[in-house]
């Protein structure tokens, strides 16, 4: 059974690497983060004239966002990568920076396992990670550089520290831990996690398992020290005095300006986002429930629900509700709902109703992995930018007429938002030595319509990615398209899809090619059948015609 043991922790890693190479591009809420851990990879940290080098360079002046973000997790990315990158190529650095968030992320996941092992024993840590496994979102955005999954490796620290502590030193102990990785986690990465630390807090002293005392001292150095990390850091990169989570807390709690992104129900946390989050309909419904009402896991369960959805309560008082605000509440809740199907599953031949219940609990698994599976297919769909920079990349290296030594190229806002980032566009540092025939490509993001409505502006391009090619002025042939995901269609036999391209002028490229072929091989086997993504174009990829050139037909 150690083998069984093994295997489960080691799916852990394994499956959030899959979901990284699955999935290796990014979205517009990841960009803060990867753009400057590749500044500082490519440009570093000067120590000379360094708003000159630092503004001149780094992505954020020209594109700060709506509130400044902290360097801190980009520099620890950056010192985490950069032997691995030297050793694999910079072209590979955006999925070896991911992936080391992953494996962080992973780690911490892995000792919240070995916490519920030996707080609930064997089986019930088992039970975790099949559950944990099965929840798409964790696993997903486990390698995504978003703040909050900068955050999730402390929180899931934290939570690690709740379970079975046996004496009250120990207890002590651990509350002090989880009140360490608490606060740096909300002074550093989310502001909001002081929430959290506060549910815990109260939690604690409810149950009279420590005191103001004992836990204060513990709040103010790690407080300190994560001051003295973040501000001098923060304050070097944005040049100017900074305390980057202060200045998020105060735009989004303050003034309340998160609310310009969208405004979600008091209850979207428990109706929608939470059920998803946690996917099997079991784990929400049943077992933690269960967990909670049964005297056998009532206490060990505790700790770790009602904390985690006293946070949830709180924080569902900020209007803008999105659910990777609440991720971190997922393997605590996971591990309660392990502890139930543990007790249920272990009973399953002392009654008829155990055994049911048992049944149910492992056919929810597998449709829960199911779920996940085609969540992740889907998913992957939704990158048409980075899709579309990677097949400029090779549409223009193999063409027949390689007479331009640099290609200048324009990217337009959804390339930008759905994967085209600065790794993307340089899988060569900017100083360093490239292949002779290697052809250079540079790139510009105006975003400004006034500059767009320009005939000038577009002279300078050789290619461009755009959404809506009508608004690109001059001579230009598309030589391609990049779809994303559109929905889910049902197709019956002898009817197309509305959103395929049937005129046979453009070139479907990427993924959209590929389920294309999926689907009508699906059809030839079904005499006509299709259940499966609706694809539709996103990203065209145009190329401009010079003088005298006519435009080329292009066939699938």
């Amino acid at each position: 059974m150690a083998a069984l043991d093994l295997l489960l922790s080691l799916a852990i890693p394994a499956l959030i690497v899959v979901h990284l190479l699955v999935a290796p591009y990014t979205k517009v809420e990841e960009s803060f983060n990867i753009q400057a851990t590749h500044d500082i990879l490519v440009y570093g940290m000067p120590t000379r004239d360094i708003y000159q080098k630092l503004s001149s360079r780094y992505d954020h002046f020209d594109f700060p966002g709506a509130v400044p973000r902290t360097f801190v997790g980009p520099v620890l990315l950056t010192g985490f990568s950069q032997l691995i990158i030297s050793l694999l190529g910079f072209r590979h650095a955006q999925l070896v920076v991911r992936g080391i968030l992953g494996l962080l992320n992973a780690t911490a996941l892995l000792v919240f396992k070995t916490k519920v092992e030996r707080a609930f024993g064997r089986g019930a840590a088992r039970w975790y990670v099949v559950l944990q496994l099965c929840q798409f979102h964790v696993v997903f955005y486990a390698s995504r550089t978003l703040p909050n999954m900068f955050a999730f490796g402390f929180t899931t620290l934290a939570f690690s520290q709740l379970m079975g502590q046996p004496g009250e030193k120990s207890r002590v102990w651990g509350y002090k831990a989880a009140i360490a990785n608490l606060t740096i986690a909300a002074a550093v990465f989310r502001s909001e996690l002081a929430i959290l630390l506060v549910t815990v807090t109260l939690y604690g002293l409810a149950r009279s398992y420590i005191t103001l005392d004992r836990i204060i001292p513990t709040f103010v150095v790690f407080f300190t020290l994560s001051l003295f990390l973040t501000i001098p850091i923060d304050s070097y990169f944005w040049q100017k005095p900074l305390w980057a989570e202060l200045w998020g807390f105060y735009y989004n709690a303050i003034l309340g300006s998160s609310s310009e992104w969208g405004v979600s129900p008091w209850h979207y946390y428990f109706t929608s986002a939470l059920p998803k989050i946690l996917t099997n309909p079991l784990t929400t419904i049943v077992l933690i429930p269960y967990a909670l009402w049964n005297t056998g896991t009532r206490i060990q369960a505790q700790p770790l629900v009602i904390t985690s959805l006293l946070f949830v309560a709180i924080y569902s008082l900020q209007p803008h509700k999105e659910a990777r605000f609440i991720f971190y509440v997922s393997p605590p809740l996971t591990a309660a709902a392990a502890l139930a199907a543990n007790y249920i599953f272990t009973r399953r031949a002392k009654s008829v109703v155990y055994l049911l219940v048992s049944v149910a609990i492992i056919g929810s698994v597998l449709l829960s992995f199911a779920t996940s599976t085609a969540m992740l297919v889907i998913s992957s769909l939704n990158y048409p930018g980075g899709e579309a920079l990677s097949e400029l990349r090779n549409f223009v290296t193999s063409s027949s007429s390689l007479d331009l030594q640099t290609v200048m190229v324009h990217t337009d806002v959804l390339s930008c938002m759905t994967g085209v980032t600065l790794f993307g566009q340089h899988p060569y540092p900017p100083y360093d030595p490239r292949p002779a025939s290697e052809i250079a490509f540079n790139f510009d993001k105006t975003e400004d319509e006034s500059t767009l409505r320009t005939p000038a502006f577009w002279e300078k391009f050789d290619y461009v990615l755009a959404e809506e090619p009508t608004k690109v002025i001059g001579p230009w042939e598309t030589v391609g398209v990049v779809e994303g995901f559109a929905g889910i269609e049902v197709v019956k036999p002898g009817t197309t899809s509305k959103g395929d391209i049937e005129s046979g002028q453009d070139k479907v490229f990427g993924r959209g090619s590929l389920v294309r072929r999926v689907k009508d091989a699906t059809r030839a086997l079904t005499g006509g059948w299709w259940i499966g993504p609706k694809m539709e174009p996103k990203i065209h990829i145009l190329r401009k015609l010079r003088e005298g050139e006519a435009r080329r037909a292009v066939t699938e």
